[in-house]
């Protein structure tokens, strides 16, 4: 086998490092980093880490806000083979510890501001201080391109969150498809204003510095910094979830900025109120992304259509992504017809290797070498229309909430009989969830009800709304079980 055929994420941002050294690559509030300053960094982390035992197929977990330490603790895993899993700072403990144990990691590197909530999660696990990484010497660069490179968690239809593992093969794909899609330029920036244990936040700033771009990371959203870097420079794609396009388009307004050059703005068009979109794409002069992807696809399957700006009531049925195989797929196993609502099943270069310790899950979502999506669409005239999601989903301006995951903890105690948890529409968020509760115990009142919530679980998982009805009350099918959607319907 030709070991040499298959690129890495640190080899192809070596070797822009290599061509233009004294570049701009990454710079934040109060530092600044040329594309040779950013790799001299990176590689005395992967000397330290080297130093330290970590090898090819090791984890390395990293709790932090977004900053360019934590970008280049990547770069450096990236060279060595090592698998970065990115910890979700939202967390609850419980749900923090179990992400950790699921990967097993030889290593925790904390940022000052999470360093208490890394020695409470993981105690037996060595913890390291990220501002300290850094050593003399030489490490090898020994990964492969079927190496995982990241771990991003993904809500869990069982309740738990699941450990998606990306390759180098995956991440580079992911950065070609999107910018053919985009028709994204090399020099064209990235604003990381997403946390980084989401692809918002990481994979697109590496997408970004594998092109020679310049990234811009922003400690979480902070419309007038985005605002800066719009004005500053040109932007490939500014991603905004819906929650964050109301508050940018008024200081947009407010500041009266003109944008340097944006090519798309947004996602999940389905979430945000068609009035926004218009005004967002008018606002930064940039068509808005219809897309649908996920973690374990990468953008693609489809996200390969763009809005035109300042357009209102046109068909938001998705077009197909770059490098990409999609098909819609029945009960029965055999492709529908166009017209018919079916799976989606996908295969190509942007799949995820599957999911961290979990041969369970990973042997019901890949079959014959597809990955089923558990997302359901139509064939039209237009494009694929979204159905629904087989496997119910609430998307909450730009965070997965799975409904398993709030109805664990609620049916543990036992003053509730019976509880099911739907989504319910909000200006805001777009979806919020609901919970509809049979209870024993009449002193059990919404109050109690979100605190035993906010013990176990982050903060946006938590019900936006609880709804008490008698166990009778619920709709079910003939098997007794809760039917989801009609509780919607119920609760409206």
């Amino acid at each position: 086998m030709n070991q040499g055929a298959g690129a890495t994420v640190y080899g192809l941002i070596a070797m822009r490092a290599r061509q233009h050294p004294d570049k701009l690559a990454l710079s934040e509030v109060g530092r600044v980093l040329t594309y040779g300053a950013m790799l001299a960094a990176a590689n005395r982390i992967a000397a330290d880490l080297h130093a330290r035992g970590i090898v090819r197929g090791d984890r390395v977990a990293v709790l932090s806000e977004n900053c360019i330490a934590y970008t280049l603790v990547q770069i450096a895993c990236a060279k060595l083979g090592a698998i970065v899993a990115c910890q979700n700072w939202r967390l609850a403990v419980p749900e923090l510890r179990h992400c950790l144990e699921i990967v097993e990691p030889r290593l925790l590197i904390v940022s000052a501001r999470y360093a208490a909530l890394g020695a409470e999660t993981a105690p037996a696990t060595p913890l390291l201080d990220m501002a300290t990484l850094g050593a003399d010497g030489e490490a090898p660069h020994t990964a492969r391109a079927e190496d995982g490179l990241l771990i991003i968690y993904t809500s869990g239809t069982t309740g738990h969150p699941k450990a998606a593992t990306i390759s180098h093969r995956a991440e580079i794909a992911r950065m070609t498809a999107l910018r053919m899609d985009l028709r994204i330029a090399p020099d064209d920036g990235y604003v990381a204003w997403a946390p980084m244990f989401h692809m918002g936040g990481t994979e697109h700033l590496l997408a970004a510095l594998m092109s020679g771009a310049h990234g811009t990371v922003i400690d979480g959203f902070d419309a007038d910094a985005i605002c800066d870097a719009i004005a500053r420079e040109r932007i490939g794609w500014l991603m905004l979830v819906p929650a964050t396009i109301a508050p940018l388009i008024e200081r947009l307004r407010a500041r009266g900025v003109r944008p340097a050059g944006v090519r798309a703005v947004g996602c999940m068009a389905d979430l945000v109120p068609q009035a926004q979109v218009a005004e967002i794409t008018v606002l930064v002069g940039a068509p808005y992304l219809n897309s649908f992807g996920a973690t374990e696809t990468g953008m693609p399957p489809l996200s390969g259509g763009l809005i035109a700006p300042d357009a209102v009531g046109g068909s938001l049925d998705k077009q197909l992504s770059s490098l990409v195989e999609l098909r819609l797929v029945g009960p029965d196993g055999i492709d529908v017809a166009d017209g018919d609502t079916g799976e989606a099943w996908v295969r190509g270069p942007t799949l995820f290797s599957g999911y961290w310790g979990a041969p369970q899950a990973n042997a019901a979502c890949f079959q014959d070498g597809w990955f089923r999506m558990g997302d359901l669409f139509r064939h039209t005239a237009d494009g694929y229309a979204f159905v629904g999601r087989s496997k119910y989903l609430i998307k909450s301006g730009g965070e997965n909430i799975y409904p398993a995951e709030i109805e664990r903890v609620l049916l543990a105690d036992p003053r509730i009989v019976d509880a099911i948890v739907v989504r319910q529409a909000d200006a805001r968020w777009g979806e919020v969830p609901v919970a509809v509760i049979a209870r024993t115990d009449e002193s059990l009142d919404a109050a109690t009800v979100l605190a035993l919530c906010r013990t176990e679980l982050a903060a946006y998982k938590c019900p936006r709304g609880v709804r008490f009805v008698e166990p009778d009350a619920f709709p079910r099918s003939a098997s007794g079980k809760i039917i989801r959607e009609a509780v919607e319907v119920m609760i409206a």
